[in-house]
């Protein structure tokens, strides 16, 4: 019996994929758990249909995304923090949601999840820190840390 899936279902598929699935599978476990569909000719249409606003709107979000990291990409952050010893070594250490701060400070709201810092930076320096705006788009801030 081929179905639709709703939700993915391990060793099963994706959702949104038409799988094949013995009849008593399907009628025990997937329809009752709302897993997934028959697979009809109209919704076969419908998935169809679906498929084609979620490449659009993915499309739409990926040129949105392509815009922001142009501006991005021209801003220069200068965050002043407090230095311990002589080391240049800082006092505490900046995170994603100081860069975040930072950015809302210049006009541009990004969500610190967007920020992709490997690791909070504990010196005195210049970064390019990696903002993922989109599974293809990572624009790249230029990143001052100063003493204050």
């Amino acid at each position: 019996m081929e179905v639709i899936l709703i939700k993915d279902v391990d060793k099963i598929g994706r959702a949104g994929s038409v799988v094949q699935v013995k009849e008593g599978f399907a009628r025990n476990f997937l329809f009752p758990h709302k897993l997934a569909r028959p697979a009809t000719p109209e919704s076969l249409k419908k998935l169809e249909q679906e498929k084609q606003a979620r490449s659009a709107q993915s499309a739409r979000l990926k040129e949105e995304s392509e815009l922001i990291r142009q501006r991005l990409s021209a801003v220069s952050l200068t965050i002043p923090a407090l230095i311990c010893g002589e080391e240049e070594k800082l006092y505490g250490s900046i995170q994603a949601h100081d860069v975040a701060e930072a950015l809302k400070a210049e006009g541009l709201s990004i969500d610190k999840g967007m920020i992709d810092l490997a690791e909070p930076i504990k010196a005195l320096g210049i970064y390019e820190i990696p903002v993922k705006l989109h599974p293809e788009v990572v624009a790249k801030v230029k990143l001052w840390v100063v003493k204050k």
